[in-house]
């Protein structure tokens, strides 16, 4: 694997767990006032961009990232909605 793509799954990574506390505190607390909405809704539509970018270019880190990350946003967007 070229050291490149290494760094960029490094950073994929960084990128994605950064979100974790946010859904886990969100799960937790079973509060999202604080969580834009319109915020989520886009980041969630630059993932899927940057998602067919990642396919389209066959960037393994690219669609790690943007997949996981997605999920994440995925149930920020649910918590959003059911705790309004």
């Amino acid at each position: 694997m070229p050291t490149i793509e290494i760094i960029g799954l490094i950073a994929a990574t960084c990128t994605t767990v950064a979100f974790v506390p946010q859904v886990y505190k969100a799960i937790k607390h079973k509060s999202t006032a604080d969580i834009s909405l319109t915020m989520y809704l886009v980041l969630m539509v630059g993932l899927l961009l940057w998602l067919v970018y990642g396919i389209y270019h066959h960037s393994l880190a690219i669609i790690l990232a943007n997949t996981v990350t997605g999920v994440l946003v995925v149930i920020m967007l649910f918590l959003k909605i059911k705790h309004k």
